[in-house]
């Protein structure tokens, strides 16, 4: 299914709770968009999390579905809430109680890309910022609530897997003397979002595909983690952060050579992830 807010791959058939979103993927960049920023059509993408949906894309060879955003984060957040609006970049909007996020220009609508480079000449319109929560949050946000719903009904359970990236420099910054480097970070808040046992055999399927794994240090997941995540009542969330030097190259924002090794392995790491709960269907009578 395709519209202009998300691309949405389904299984032939829901054989597990699993849904997978990937809500920093998008690299439709509207031509206007561009006209009015600052930054070149290069720079511009350095928060996007590029190719993450091409990661995760066999996750419907498993039963699980896939939902990726068509337009960039830069463009709007939708791992942010629909009134985390910045007052520096949107017009008539009151200045709201100190919001970590909106403070460091990563609202709804960003006012920074990574490297806290601007991305405006101005101010945009309150009513262009509404535009764009209508026509690609709110959608957005509808399809991945009635997949979580469809999965709780269907499983008695979600669990959605939050996919992202990471900078490489960003976890090069967090590390400890001693210590491994994470390849990848888990995050469920602190055990907010999801249950220990959802996390333990996430967090082990990334493990036995040999990648180094951390919990929640230095992202716990944010708006999407903190919405869906209701384990009480069967909904899990955990957040994934993908360092991007495992296969691209963050300066060009292209594959890297071992591209498709690298989606062969997330591969095996989805098809465990996927287990979660899986469907068992019985098998006939001899």
């Amino acid at each position: 299914m395709q519209s202009d807010a998300f691309t949405l791959y389904q299984p032939k058939r829901r054989e597990t709770p699993v849904v997978f979103s990937s809500p920093h993927s998008g690299r439709a960049y509207p031509p206007a968009f561009l006209a009015n920023s600052v930054l070149d059509a290069h720079t511009i993408r350095s928060s996007e999390d590029a190719f993450v949906d091409d990661l995760f894309r066999s996750a419907t060879d498993f039963g699980a579905p896939l939902i990726a955003a068509c337009a960039p984060r830069a463009f709007i957040d939708l791992n942010r809430a629909a009134d985390e609006m910045d007052s520096s970049v949107v017009e008539g909007v009151a200045r709201s109680p100190h919001n970590p996020r909106v403070a460091s220009g990563l609202g709804v609508i960003p006012r920074v890309v990574s490297g806290g480079r601007a991305i405006y000449r101005g101010k945009m319109s309150l009513q262009e910022a509404e535009a764009r929560i209508r026509s690609h949050w709110q959608p957005y946000h509808a399809a991945l609530r009635r997949l979580t719903n469809d999965s709780h009904t269907q499983f008695g359970q979600s669990v959605l897997i939050d996919c992202h990236s990471m900078p490489h420099e960003a976890i090069e910054t967090h590390s400890r003397p001693g210590f491994a480097r994470p390849e990848v970070v888990l995050g469920d808040r602190f055990g907010a979002t999801a249950t220990r046992d959802v996390m333990d055999q996430v967090e082990a399927a990334f493990r036995r595909a040999g990648l180094r794994v951390s919990r929640n240090t230095p992202f716990a997941g944010a708006y999407i983690a903190q919405t869906y995540g209701r384990p009480s009542r069967g909904f899990h969330v955990v957040q994934v952060e993908i360092d991007r030097a495992l296969y691209m190259d963050e300066a060009r924002i292209v594959p890297s050579a071992d591209f498709e090794s690298f989606q062969a392995l997330i591969s095996g790491v989805i098809a465990e992830i996927a287990g979660i709960g899986r469907l068992r269907v019985p098998l006939a009578a001899e």
